[in-house]
């Protein structure tokens, strides 16, 4: 008789180091359960058969728990990414689409913020960060999320022309799935606008994470460089004095126009929401709101965000943050 099959032959999701852990498992369970087999060469019987094609499943699995790792598109914020979250609490049902996708941004094998998606219209919901500002470049290279596609595909974001060379995936596939660059080209005074903008995080790579056309949407070119831009760079400094951590949901409202031949939804409003804790007993809260087509931003409470976007939704009542955020 031979021995039992080692019982821990399968993939963790938790994490890149469960990964790397179960790994070595395997390679261990290959070595220890194959060695017998394998020592019998002075015989060149077909009994090595089942111990040679057992390893080549052993390394095909093994591949596959260094490929998959943790899923990117998620079940939930709350039981992958909550830290992005104040309190741990995401924004409530009454935001979320026919067909969504809950992204944990992930980039060099690291969650740099969440990201609701809406799949049908291909633009997010919205992207949910701690305000972490810090000096630093501008990236340039775009991104796009593979899982997108399907749970098979790579766990970090990665560029189109990766995806498209690497993993013999065709550029309509990957289009069916979300926004691509081509979507974004040739448009008249709309550009490319971050929901989670770049320069609110501290590092190279914390900024190039926001590079993704998941955390875009068409924006007016002239609010996009002008009242809005002067809220992130200048209202958040300014609203941030005094806070130990910043929480901030930044969302796009759908609109009733499209881009690239009705592929990827133009929004009706942009807006921002932010939860400052200053100390374990005090925060304070803001917001902004938008329209996709003036250079004008208005200033709001929390309170009053959420019912505006209760009313432009029509889904129920929004919540953006736990109630200990406060709404006045």
């Amino acid at each position: 008789m031979g021995r039992a099959a080692p019982q821990y032959l399968h993939c963790y999701s938790s994490s890149q180091a469960a990964d790397e852990i179960e790994t070595s498992s395997l390679v261990l369970a290959a070595a220890i359960y194959l060695a017998p087999s394998l020592s019998v060469s002075k015989s060149p019987s077909l009994e090595i058969l089942p111990a040679m094609l057992l390893l080549l499943l052993l390394l095909q699995v093994s591949a596959s728990c260094l490929w998959l790792g943790h899923s990117e598109v998620v079940t939930s914020f709350e039981s992958s990414c909550p830290q992005f979250f104040f309190r741990e609490i995401p924004p409530n049902e009454a935001l979320e689409p026919e067909s969504p996708a809950w992204i944990c941004q992930r980039y060099k094998n690291q969650y740099y913020f969440a990201t609701l998606y809406d799949r049908n219209r291909r633009i997010p919901v919205y992207s949910a960060y701690l305000y972490q500002p810090g000096p630093g470049t501008r990236p340039k290279t775009w991104l796009v999320e593979p899982q997108l596609i399907g749970p098979t595909y790579p766990k970090t974001m990665e560029r189109e022309r990766t995806i498209l060379n690497n993993f013999n995936i065709s550029l309509e596939q990957l289009s069916k799935s979300q926004a691509i660059l081509q979507d974004y080209k040739n448009l008249t005074g709309l550009n490319r606008g971050h929901l989670n903008p770049s320069g609110h995080h501290p590092d190279s790579s914390s900024r190039t994470a926001t590079f993704t056309l998941t955390n875009i949407v068409p924006q007016d070119e002239k609010l996009n460089g002008g009242a809005w831009n002067n809220y992130e760079q200048q209202t958040m400094i300014r609203r941030t004095q005094g806070c130990n951590t910043t929480y901030v949901v930044v969302g796009a409202v759908p609109g009733n126009n499209y881009i690239a031949k009705g592929r990827v939804n133009k929004p009706s409003h942009l807006w921002s929401s932010a939860c400052c804790e200053v100390d374990t007993n005090h925060r304070k809260a803001w917001a902004v709101i938008a329209e996709n087509d003036k250079n004008e931003v208005q200033l709001l409470t929390l309170g009053e965000l959420e019912d505006v976007l209760t009313q432009l939704y029509r889904r129920g009542q929004v919540s953006l943050f736990d109630s200990d955020c406060p709404r006045e």
